[in-house]
């Protein structure tokens, strides 16, 4: 049976549970232990797919097809295992959940309430799968004391008790401010929060503090005194130059220690941290620098390409060079020639999206690239635009365009090369759509299989012609455009088992120009990054050695 680990917020959010969930899992891993991360969201969403990236960064997809928070994109980079759809639930799938069960008659005609109804299924998405792994780490959204947090901290208080005495532990991340008038760390924020998490009946066994400034011994003496923890038990938690630092970060300060120690565990292995020092090494150690543009419309806000930021971060260390993300805004192109600002990057990278807004320049950076042999990677949207590219500029479709522009202006002004997914097969059966459904779970979700052209530069960079990759879209490459395409050399180099659906093309006359429908970004990390990324990364070292 799995031992748990609640990990929660106090003071403010963004202090990093997420990054340091993640790098927990690692550093128990590296001790031989077997863990899985989850993520309990107190938004009433029912999962961020519909969500703006503006309000909530990137959607991760897992391979079962889950729409999931962006952290466990961090779980899965840290520790490798993959996030499935039982690892991320948010307060509006728990009472949808409840209150399909109400209708179906399920409570027997019960007065349903948040206790016991609602937490109650918090605790049984908690125990799912309790009897996979030996630690079961997971993440409270939001901070202590946020109204819609309320049944979320109910839940695993009871869920504690529910359990064997010793079987769970309570880790709360707080911040240590200074104020430079008084020339101080201050520790009442902290204390405020433990006093706010202990008023609703948890008692934390361990304090994660971020500060800016070390934290002295005597600070963590006081820490410990007034929150009624181990002053070993007080890690602290400072910035980093690089996310995956954290685990060795956390190793020197303990934070394992504290949490075996926690369990009265006294056996535990020591950690082989081979992995991290490695990954380390190649970041503090890098050998040159690429420039690669981002071209997007949600550039405002980095979060929103998170792992494809952190994916060419591997693709760096794969190529012992630093990357240099600049972030281009896609609309920015609606007026300037492309060239004034794609000129001097080693790469131009274009990522998925949703809607019209920012295409333009999406194809424009598409064009730069192919006219100007830059390495190229569209993903999704980014394949897309490409394709609208070609057909417009090389195959003479002068109107060429995607349906979603069309059903989104309620205008017929393209002819739609990219067009709606209409079915598709999944498993053993096939799976049908309409524009008109509702956005929420509707799309091309999850992992699905490619078949790679003998010969091509994908099948080359994979090292292999079957392939399988997380997909998250509506709309596709029409495939009877096909011929029309390939015969101006733009090759279809990747495609569904069935030959019915594109998944990869490339230009046999350019030295990187690729584009791929799914998400090489979900399944890179940093001890493994995604072949694609890799290879990326390598033809923007070869560019920057050229100028």
């Amino acid at each position: 049976m799995a031992r748990y680990i609640f990990i929660t917020g106090g003071v403010v959010s963004s202090l990093g549970k997420g990054l340091t969930s993640a790098a927990l899992g690692a550093l128990l891993q590296a001790r031989g232990y077997s863990v899985r991360l989850r993520k309990l969201d107190p938004y009433l969403n029912v999962d961020p797919g519909t969500m703006s990236p503006f309000e909530h960064g990137e959607v991760f997809v897992t391979d079962d097809g889950a729409e999931t928070d962006l952290d466990l994109g961090h779980y899965e980079r840290f520790t490798g295992v993959a996030a499935r759809n039982t690892d991320s639930v948010s307060s509006g799938r728990i009472y949808s959940t409840v209150l399909e069960k109400e209708r179906r008659g399920d409570y027997l005609g019960k007065t349903i309430q948040v206790i016991p109804h609602v937490t109650n299924q918090i605790k049984d998405f908690i125990d799912i799968g309790n009897d996979e792994v030996d630690f079961m780490l997971c993440e409270i959204g939001g901070t202590v004391g946020d109204i819609e947090a309320l049944p979320f901290f109910e839940a695993i208080r009871q869920f504690s008790q529910d359990k064997p005495r010793g079987q769970c532990v309570f880790m709360h991340l707080t911040l240590i401010p200074f104020l430079a008038a008084a020339g101080e760390l201050k520790t009442k924020p902290t204390q405020h929060s433990v006093k706010e998490l202990r008023s609703i009946g948890i008692a934390p066994d361990i304090l994660v503090c971020r500060s800016e400034h070390i934290i002295p011994e005597k600070e963590r003496d006081k820490i410990a005194l007034f929150c009624n923890v181990r002053t070993d038990s007080v890690i602290p938690a400072y910035d980093l130059k690089s996310i995956y630092e954290a685990p060795m970060a956390y190793h020197n300060v303990g934070l394992d220690q504290a949490v075996l120690d926690a369990f009265s565990i006294s056996d535990a292995p020591e950690p082989d941290l081979t992995r991290w020092h490695d990954v380390e090494e190649r970041i503090n150690n890098a050998e040159g620098c690429v420039r690669v543009a981002i071209v997007g419309k949600y550039v405002q806000l980095s979060d929103a390409y998170k792992s494809i930021a952190e994916a060419l971060t591997h693709g760096g260390m794969a190529n012992r060079v630093r990357v240099k993300v600049e972030w281009v805004d896609a609309e920015i192109f609606d007026d300037d020639d492309a060239a004034t600002h794609l000129a001097g990057f080693h790469a131009i990278l274009v990522p998925g999206g949703f809607g019209e807004r920012g295409t333009e320049g999406k194809i424009r950076a598409a064009q730069f690239a192919r006219e100007h042999k830059v390495p190229y990677l569209g993903i999704c949207l980014g394949m897309q635009m490409a394709v609208v590219e070609a057909a417009r500029n090389v195959a003479g479709i002068a109107d060429a365009g995607s349906e979603e522009f069309d059903f989104e202006s309620g205008k017929k002004r393209f002819t739609p090369v990219i067009y709606h997914l209409k079915e598709w097969v999944q498993g053993n059966y096939t799976v049908k759509r309409k524009q008109s459904d509702d956005k929420g779970g509707t799309m091309r979700l999850g992992a699905y299989s490619a078949t790679l052209a003998e010969g091509s530069n994908v099948a080359r960079i994979y090292g292999t012609t079957d392939i399988e990759e997380r997909h998250r879209h509506r709309y596709e490459v029409d495939v009877k455009y096909r011929e029309a395409l390939e015969s101006k050399g733009l090759k279809f180099s990747g495609m569904s088992p069935d030959g019915m659906l594109p998944e990869i093309v490339e230009w046999t006359d350019h030295p990187w120009f690729i584009g791929v429908q799914f998400h090489p970004e979900l399944k890179s990390k940093p001890f493994a990054p995604s072949p694609i990324f890799a290879d990326f990364i390598r033809a923007a070292k070869d560019m920057e050695r050229m100028v």
